[in-house]
């Protein structure tokens, strides 16, 4: 099951600018936390019926269909134009591919307020307050309308302009059809963030190597270098490693992740768990209790004769025949002994 089921949408990644300010680097394929930013992009639009990435093919993470506005870098009107014509779902999520943060969470996000709204659009804000519709949600009947109209305009006031630059959506800029459009805004500043500049990436990296993200990071990154389509509670097999270093022995974290990582692929294979999510689940369980059994096994039964032993029954234990006593804790203030009587302030 995919985050976004039940929400039918096609997504358009437009990836196809001169990356000016990036020196001309594939801004695209730079990595940041271990993965390439498309592939970043893409993980966020995986619901996706369809996804038409708009650039010159390259490999990706996941399969997608290429499409190419006419001419080559002409502009995010001509490339979303030219993406929409392999996209068939009334919903379509339109996105550049430069956006390290953008998460399966915030499409959800873009597709609800779309879907309730009743608007053309739901485009995301950044920090200012300012429109981002590279990160945004469509009607696809109202993107088709208004560019229809937007390329009849243009190609009527100037038909030799607009044979030459193909559709006369050349150069246009974007806001000439968002402008047209009636749109909602959804509040997302982190998602929001896009790479243009080298400090940008540097950013974009230092965050994702903070304390409060490395790890869900990393775990993406794994998946997706596996290829594992699997959403787990990382919150379970968290606990689970930290029950089995510090009851067992610190080896034994690792080892017991990958044997119930290793079960649940075995479980799922036989058909004994819906999905591999709830399989690994049940692993995850299975093995905890066995860690809080193991940890737990001294104090359950303590041999007789043992420290342990005497405060759960409150017994004393007796020396051997000829043994000497093992000597017993000072009293307490004011208490008596058994053994001997006290002698009093007069005693002499």
């Amino acid at each position: 099951m995919t985050a976004n089921e039940g929400v039918p949408y096609d997504a358009v990644v437009l990836a196809g600018g001169g990356a000016a300010r990036l020196g001309g680097a594939d801004k695209p394929g730079v990595r940041v936390g271990g993965r390439a930013l498309i592939d970043r992009v893409l993980a966020a639009c995986s619901g996706a019926g369809t996804t038409v990435v708009v650039a010159a093919p390259r490999p990706t993470a996941r399969p997608v269909v290429w499409a190419r506005e006419e001419p080559p870098g002409s502009g995010p009107l001509a490339a979303l134009d030219a993406g929409l014509w392999h996209t068939t779902a009334e919903l379509v999520v339109v996105v550049s591919a430069d956006l390290p943060f953008l998460g399966e969470q915030t499409v959800r996000r873009l597709l609800a307020a779309l879907r309730d709204s009743g608007a053309d659009g739901a485009v995301l804000t950044d920090p200012g307050g300012r429109d981002q519709p590279l990160v945004a949600a469509y009607r696809s009947a109202s993107l088709r309308r208004e560019i229809r109209e937007i390329r009849a305009l243009h190609e009527s006031s100037a038909p030799c302009e607009a044979t030459r630059h193909g559709s006369g959506l050349a150069g246009r800029p974007l806001r000439l059809l968002t402008g047209r459009l009636d749109l909602t805004r959804v509040d997302d500043p982190v998602a929001a963030f896009d790479c243009d500049t080298w400090d940008d990436i540097a950013a974009a990296r230092a965050r994702i190597r903070e304390h409060g993200h490395v790890l869900d990071e990393w775990i993406s990154a794994v998946k997706e270098e596996l290829g594992i389509e699997l959403d787990v509670d990382t919150g379970t097999l968290l606990d689970l490693a930290r029950d089995a270093a510090h009851g067992v022995a610190r080896p034994a974290a690792p080892l017991t992740t990958f044997l119930v990582g290793y079960a649940a692929a075995q479980a799922a294979a036989r058909g004994g768990a819906a999905d591999g999510a709830e399989a690994v689940a049940e692993a995850a369980r299975k093995a905890a209790a066995l860690a809080a059994r193991w940890a737990d096994e001294d104090r359950q039964d303590p041999m007789p004769g043992t420290a342990q032993a005497e405060a759960a029954t409150g017994a004393h234990p007796q020396p051997a025949s000829g043994a000497a006593p093992e000597a017993l804790p000072p009293a307490a203030p004011g208490a008596t002994s058994d053994a001997t009587p006290d002698a009093g302030p007069d005693a002499g």
